[in-house]
């Protein structure tokens, strides 16, 4: 029989880290399912986007960031950045062997499950589709299912949704341009492989509308890494009990205060306190 794990560990808070705001489509399904969890969000906004980045700038951003949330007490860390997952994960968890280190994939196997007709459409950053990582899933998935994965890669993207620019003609402009290879080429399946793109669904699926009768299934992979979180933290013991109110949220940002904040609010109809710390 395994001894408890201390109150005060169960009690230590959940590491959230991405490049910017885009994460908190990844908070939003932790928060829902396990309200009881303290959080932490970090947004390295003063070094974003990371898809233009090398993969050694990302790991070394990263390996960085995770020790600054644990020194903040966090139990665990979810990389809530496909393109940080992709280039960093194996590095976190070498570093800390010990640690749950939940990462975002980027959707490919369930896209599989979904397609009807076996062509999927990967929406992504260029770092992310570039990654040893993704091609290796590809490849596997590809040669297992039978499935024809389109990798488009969507620059600019997520800076239009770190600049708050959701419903603009600029974005829908761009969506369009990323969008119609995918139709043309019979896409039935969409996966959206940055955090950042979930915030842009209606969007997405307005313009969708108007390129293919037959709309697409769309692919986000937020509740799944939820779902992960809570599975390993029951396996080691670590879920906190259910309290009298909510867990508490707190934020840091390499960027703007004011803007996390704002997207915070704007996004998830939340007002956690928000930390701007300064940065190498």
């Amino acid at each position: 029989m395994q001894p408890a794990t201390p109150v005060a560990v169960r009690d230590a808070p959940i590491g959230v880290f991405d490049s910017g705001i885009g994460g908190l489509s990844v908070l939003k399904y932790i928060r829902s399912l396990l309200p009881h969890e303290d959080l932490l969000y970090f947004a390295d906004s003063g070094h974003a986007p990371y898809g233009g980045r090398s993969e050694e700038e990302i790991v070394a951003r990263s390996l960085g960031i995770a020790e600054f949330l644990l020194q903040q007490g966090a139990k665990a860390l979810v990389v809530a950045c496909n393109t940080a997952t992709a280039a960093a994960i194996r590095a976190l968890r070498e570093r800390w062997p010990a640690l749950i280190i939940v990462g975002v994939e980027p959707g490919l196997k369930p896209a599989a499950a979904k397609s009807r007709n076996g062509v999927v459409g990967v929406m992504a950053t260029r770092g992310t589709l570039a990654s040893a990582r993704f091609a290796a899933l590809r490849e596997q998935l590809e040669r297992s299912t039978g499935v024809r994965y389109l990798p488009q890669p969507c620059v600019g993207l997520a800076d239009q949704v770190e600049k708050g620019e959701l419903h603009s003609a600029e974005t829908a402009i761009l969506l369009r341009r990323y969008l119609v290879p995918l139709v043309e080429q019979g896409a039935d399946t969409l996966v959206l492989g940055c955090t950042h793109y979930p915030f842009l669904l209606p969007l997405i699926e307005e313009i969708l509308a108007r390129l293919t009768p037959r709309g697409m299934s769309i692919v986000d992979t937020g509740e799944p890494v939820a779902r992960q979180l809570a599975r390993l933290l029951e396996e080691r013991g670590l879920l906190r009990q259910a309290a009298g109110t909510g867990g508490e949220v707190r934020a840091f940002t390499t960027g703007s205060g004011s803007s996390l904040a704002t997207a915070f609010s704007r996004l998830l109809g939340m007002e956690p306190p928000v930390t701007a710390i300064s940065t190498q």
